[in-house]
């Protein structure tokens, strides 16, 4: 869904919490991204950014009422693309540093924290967390 907020534009989407989300994530906001316009770098970057937060949600947030994940986008034309994903996990992420080389999870957030114009996490109204990362569309 599509929705226009000042000068930009938004969009978002909710997936049941299983091995699917971190793929439909990324297939839908680089659908997405397409139709903005936003390409190359940006959009490479955006889709495995997501596909971290989302892997992340579906492993971590295991609270009985934390079935779904949510996904947002907003795009400030020419400026700024923020993208969202929360869960119902109250337990704010950690960056992990020096994951095994030969360990298959321990990464996602590090490279949120090093491919990210900014990045960060907050509170939900009522239950859960929200981690958000941000991508300059004339940075990469």
């Amino acid at each position: 869904m599509e929705t226009l907020y000042g000068r930009g534009v938004s969009a978002g989407w909710s997936f049941t919490r299983s091995a699917k989300a971190p793929g439909r994530a990324r297939r839908l906001l680089r659908e997405q991204m397409e139709e903005w316009g936003v390409g190359g770098d940006v959009r490479d970057v955006a889709e495995l950014l997501v596909s971290e937060l989302v892997t992340n949600s579906v492993r971590h947030a295991c609270r009985p009422t934390g079935r779904l994940i949510a996904v947002g986008a907003e795009m400030d034309p020419g400026r700024l693309l923020r993208v969202e994903v929360a869960d119902a996990s109250d337990v704010p992420p950690v960056v992990k540093a020096g994951a095994a080389p030969e360990a298959e999870g321990g990464r996602g957030l590090v490279l949120v924290a090093a491919l990210a114009a900014d990045w960060g996490t907050y509170p939900r109204q009522h239950v859960g967390k929200v981690v958000w990362f941000a991508l300059g569309l004339k940075a990469l």
